[in-house]
């Protein structure tokens, strides 16, 4: 089974100031995708810089030939289908079909209440998402769209001409529970997991593997029930916040070693977070290239 390897740049810096070479080097070091993530602000980052997703996504999508970009992920946090749906074909349009959306319920974190309101629960995201990805494929596919639902109305929204890709950019759906999952299953042309955060604290790499296996049996299920071969899905790790933490970037060996494990559960793209000095991502940045160009080529 081939393998994909792509990375997730946080938009911390300033364009000028290291923002667009860090995406134009990703290009150069071979990534198949450039994420970034969809947040106001993130953890650590919250009193420092940090920039929209879509405004960045589209800077680097002019400063780039063939790396595909994305959101991982975009959530309904602070996001609604209507006005979402036109930036996507907007930056679709602009990269020239090279946009995959990543999408998910969100979290309790600092985005979660920057409009003013309480955070929501599990059960309450996990509604959101369930109407928010429907009508998010309904507003890149159809060119006009009318919806009154529970969380989110639209009236003769306009989508013209659609996206560059056909019928729509990929989704790729961020799940671990029933309900994800079987939104992965229905609407995803992937699907994205960071492992199972239980394990992050005190678990092992071993305790990992088995719970990321569970996890894409719950898939192949989800997948089954609607009658789809769950081949026919990509499987996403984002490293960084299972047990294993930062070592697996640690050497070039380390990496080969996880990611052939993982191969081995059936994930076809390994996400691993671009370098960040003085932050959980802090990583040696020659190792880092080193992976980037040589890593896959090890496990062929």
């Amino acid at each position: 089974m081939s393998l994909r390897l792509s990375t997730v740049i946080l938009p911390y810096r300033r364009w000028h100031e290291g923002g667009r070479s860090a995406w134009t080097r990703a290009e150069q070091l071979g990534f198949h995708t450039a994420y970034t993530y969809d947040h106001l602000s993130w953890r650590s980052f919250r009193d420092g810089p940090w920039f929209g997703a879509i405004p960045t996504l589209t800077a680097a999508a002019a400063v780039t030939d063939q790396l595909r970009l994305g959101t991982l992920v975009t959530s309904p946090n602070f996001r609604h289908p209507v006005t979402l749906a036109k930036e996507l074909i907007s930056l679709d349009d602009i990269s020239g079909g090279r946009v995959t959306l990543g999408v998910g319920a969100g979290g309790t974190g600092f985005d979660a209440t920057a409009l003013g309101k309480d955070p929501w629960s599990p059960r309450e995201r996990a509604d959101r998402l369930a109407e928010f990805v429907p009508l998010l494929d309904r507003l890149l596919t159809e060119d006009s769209v009318s919806h009154e639902g529970e969380f989110y109305s639209a009236h003769e929204a306009r989508n013209i001409p659609g996206c560059v890709q056909r019928p729509r950019l990929p989704f790729a759906v961020a799940a671990t529970g029933p309900r994800g999952l079987k939104l992965a299953a229905r609407y995803g042309q992937a699907w994205v997991t960071t492992g199972d955060p239980k394990l992050y604290e005190n678990g092992t790499s071993q305790e990992s593997v088995r719970a990321l296996r569970g996890q894409t049996e719950k898939l192949a299920d989800a997948c089954a029930a609607l009658g789809r071969d769950v081949a026919g899905l990509d499987k996403i790790l984002l490293t960084g916040f299972t047990p294993d933490r930062s070592r697996p970037l640690e050497s070039l060996d380390a990496f080969v070693d996880f990611a052939g494990r993982h191969r081995e559960l059936g994930f076809t793209e390994i996400v691993i977070h671009w370098p960040v000095p003085d932050s959980d991502f802090a990583v040696n940045e020659k190792v880092f290239e080193q992976i980037a160009m040589e890593a896959l080529a090890q496990l062929d």
